[in-house]
């Protein structure tokens, strides 16, 4: 689109008078929507591509308000053309919405530019627009094919921990997920807990690490009236406020050995007994724990018990790093550019090569939050259509790394090549979306030409071009 953008431009903008009779001809001969404004924003052209994507006839367009035929989801705020004509800057690529004739929503990309005539006197502008439903439907197979619930990963680490989701889904067996802080252990309990058949019970969630030994019990088990100063009425425990449905004890690693054993017992026996209470109370609860600890080196330790750590490791789930799995942050930094796009109604902004290669290069101490963190910081400095370095943390964009790639011998060979392919050369341009996403589906095909281009329902030629296109091959 961008050539075809740059041609049509500099068509419209220099054409010398000889050569106007040839001007319907290039018109409406060109694939992407096309159509010009006068500077009270009145259609003068509309040519024939503009005609099949909207649904409006060219008679029926021609000298009425863009707005009125052009009906864009950034008309009222935003206005692309009217941004290019008050500041002559062209607008490239930018990704909206508009209803076309049926009320339908067409998904297409934008850009626009003024004209001007010979003594270079603004007279109008133009924009160009490119149907992008396609690209939309490839866009949601992959991100459903990379995503489960709310977790993103394409790699094979993630792609077994969604593998395995399902399957501890039907089943009551305790789950323990270890990982470090920020890799995602909360959002796994919740997928197993959706897809399982206590999905429409609580899922009540308890971080152990949080509270002291002296309100722990409390906490879990409830309590009665008069316990302790300040219990003035009986209160439930999070046993009891989950009894049907899911318990998710984060940083279980954190209990004391005292409180372990009142653990165990009210795993092993089914029923609490509240402080200060004398009676004990069923309750059916699923348990899932997790813990960002080695529990097995404190098992050996005797900082925790061998026995509770067999009652709630039944079934283990390991969450990797974000540096081990490295393929994941482009689809990661999508996702959440996409998510703040959407949640604040800005127009998304794309990532420059730059800054993609810093966040490829960073280390991520604090695994997947730290990354959404970093591109919420970077999404709001950035006020125009590009998240550039200079957005990005200052950890994150060292002086020693601006012109350097990323140490070789770090990368696994897979992660050479999706970095490789997603900086390319030119590293002061944004990374076009459909790169990410044919990046995205040639990875999940581990390269293999034929694989990727029947995911991709379009042939082997048609593939290799894309690629060519985007210096892939």
């Amino acid at each position: 689109m961008l050539h075809n953008w740059h041609c049509l431009c500099e068509l419209l903008i220099q054409m010398e008078h000889d050569l106007q009779h040839l001007f319907p001809i290039i018109f409406d001969s060109v694939n992407d929507g096309v159509f010009t404004v006068d500077e009270t924003f009145h259609i003068t052209s509309f040519n024939a591509a503009a005609e099949r994507i909207i649904g409006i006839r060219r008679d029926q367009a021609i000298g009425r308000r863009c707005h009125e035929v052009f009906r864009a989801s950034i008309c009222q705020r935003g206005c692309a053309l009217r941004e290019t004509l008050a500041s002559g800057q062209p607008q490239r690529d930018i990704r909206i919405d508009v209803l076309n004739a049926e009320m339908e929503v067409v998904p297409i990309a934008v850009s626009t530019a003024v004209l001007r005539d010979s003594d270079d006197r603004l007279v109008g502008g133009v924009e160009i627009f490119r149907d992008v439903s396609d690209l939309e439907l490839l866009r949601n197979e992959l991100e459903e094919r990379n995503r489960f619930k709310n977790i993103i990963g394409q790699s094979r680490s993630m792609q077994e921990v969604f593998a395995l989701i399902p399957q501890l889904a039907q089943s009551d067996a305790a789950v323990l997920i270890n990982g470090a802080s920020g890799t995602g252990k909360e959002l796994v309990a919740q997928a197993i807990h959706e897809m399982s058949p206590r999905a429409d019970q609580p899922f009540v969630r308890v971080n152990c690490g949080a509270i002291p030994d002296s309100l722990l019990e409390s906490e879990l088990f409830g309590h009665v009236r008069g316990a302790f100063t300040g219990a003035i009425r009986d209160k439930p425990g999070r046993f009891e406020q989950a009894d049907g449905g899911t318990l998710f004890l984060d940083e279980i690693g954190d209990v004391s050995p005292a409180f372990q054993v009142k653990l165990l017992r009210a795993l092993e026996e089914g029923e609490i007994q509240p402080l200060g209470g004398m009676k004990t109370k069923k309750v059916d609860v699923r348990l899932i724990s997790a813990t960002h600890r080695n529990l097995a080196e404190m098992v050996q330790q005797e900082q925790f018990r061998d026995d509770l750590y067999y009652r709630i490791r039944v079934v283990p789930v390991e969450l990797p790093l974000l540096a081990d799995r490295r393929k994941d942050i482009p689809l990661l930094v999508d996702h959440f550019v996409a998510r703040l796009a959407t949640r604040t109604g800005r127009r998304r902004p794309q990532l420059t090569i730059k800054a993609m290669r810093a966040l490829y290069d960073y280390g991520y101490p604090g695994n997947v939050r730290e990354l959404r963190n970093i591109i919420e910081r970077a999404f709001v400095l950035s006020s125009g259509d590009l998240i550039d370095l200079h957005h990005l943390p200052p950890e994150i964009r060292p002086e020693v790394a601006l012109d350097a790639t990323p140490d070789s011998r770090s990368l696994r060979p897979s992660e050479q090549r999706i970095f490789a392919a997603s900086i390319g050369a030119d590293t002061g341009q944004a990374i076009p979306p459909e790169k990410t996403r044919l990046l995205a589906v040639l990875e999940s095909n581990n390269w293999n030409r034929s694989r990727t281009a029947e995911s991709l329902g379009i042939g082997r030629t048609t593939l290799w071009r894309r690629m060519k296109e985007y210096g892939l091959v």
